[in-house]
């Protein structure tokens, strides 16, 4: 009986705010005021990292592998577009639920397909939906508008009172806003006893399975919402850009997610965050010294931190500063690293 208040006080524990949890979005938050010509691009980020995230839920916490993530993306993407192009539903917010809607019924379908197998089948099915989407995409372009996207597209302002302008700074509060939304809720989701669950089978299913856990179901439950979040982070791509195309679909976009997650690591919600935003300073720096051979670099930075590890280089990133706290105040470094990170 004794353990049963330990393990309340552990999970109350994890899923307090930390200061630097409220350092990081402040961070974000100033971002706004301090670049405020690079609206265009931090938006970009923020979509990313609300698509890392949706990724994240799956493979971070319940083992699900997928190179068809895009799917949910593309879906939620037309979803926007065609709700606004055809004046079905005009104001973006509820046309963003709708679109995440959409998607949602998509990842439940299609998410009986994705537990049957392990991870070599599931990266094969959850591939083959994308292409799937894509070619009847192309086969229906009365619809979707092929290769040349959707046209015409116009939004209208947020909640009728916020239009979009041409600098993207009303869309970058927009995305920010329901990026942090749906964070908070993926936050409650991974730090509930249905979060705990899916580590569990994350771990060893078959135990997970003996002790009670009804994995098949947890799983399902993961994907839907996972879709979700992916379906919501395509509706803002297409209400922030008026654009929406064939390439939504495109095994690229799942590549690029998955680089994100390697960058950032899996696991923990910030890891998408953080990759989304060291992925794109890392395509924008290597594009403007090698347009044609960024993705050589960017390949070489992965190659690195798969061979070092990432824990040794943050154990190196923080060598410096340990160094210097020590030469100022003439003892032990405050920044530690634990034990378990040593290289």
């Amino acid at each position: 009986m004794s353990a049963l208040p330990d393990i309340s006080s552990h999970a109350i524990a994890r899923a307090r705010w930390r200061k630097s949890e409220f350092v990081f979005w402040i961070l974000v938050l100033a971002c706004a005021f301090l670049f405020p010509s690079r609206y265009l691009i931090m938006t970009d980020i923020l979509r990313l990292a609300l698509f890392a995230l949706s990724l994240d839920l799956i493979l971070g916490y319940a083992g699900i592998v997928s190179l068809g993530h895009a799917a949910f993306f593309g879906v939620g993407a037309y979803s926007a577009g065609l709700l606004a192009l055809h004046g079905i539903i005009t104001e973006p917010v509820l046309a963003l639920v709708a679109s995440g809607l959409v998607a949602m019924v998509l990842g439940f379908l299609t998410s009986f397909l994705v537990i049957r197998g392990v991870d070599l089948t599931r990266l094969m099915v959850t591939l083959g939906i994308a292409l799937l989407l894509e070619a009847l995409g192309e086969r229906f372009s009365n619809i979707t508008g092929g290769t040349d996207g959707l046209q015409g597209i116009e939004m209208a302002p947020i909640l009728g009172l916020f239009p979009f302008d041409m600098f993207g700074k009303t869309g970058f509060f927009y995305s920010l806003i329901v990026l942090f939304l749906m964070f908070l809720l993926a936050r409650r989701v991974v730090n509930s006893p249905f979060g705990l669950s899916l580590r569990a089978i994350k771990n060893n299913p078959l135990r997970a399975s003996a002790i009670g856990v009804p994995v098949n179901r947890r799983l399902i439950a993961i994907y839907t919402l996972a879709a979700f979040y992916a379906g919501i982070a395509g509706a803002l791509f297409t209400q922030t850009t008026a654009l929406a195309s064939l390439d939504v679909f495109a095994f690229e976009k799942s590549a690029d997610l998955m680089l994100v997650l390697v960058l950032g690591g899996t696991g923990y919600l910030y890891g998408g965050l953080i990759g989304a935003v060291v992925f794109k300073m890392l395509q924008e720096f290597f594009s403007t010294i090698t347009p044609q051979y960024w993705l050589f670099w960017i390949g070489l930075v992965l190659v690195v931190i798969v061979l070092v590890g990432r824990e040794r280089l943050h154990r190196w990133a923080l060598w410096l500063p340990n160094l210097v706290i020590r030469q100022l105040a003439g003892r032990k470094a405050v920044v530690t690293v634990p034990e378990s990170e040593a290289p």
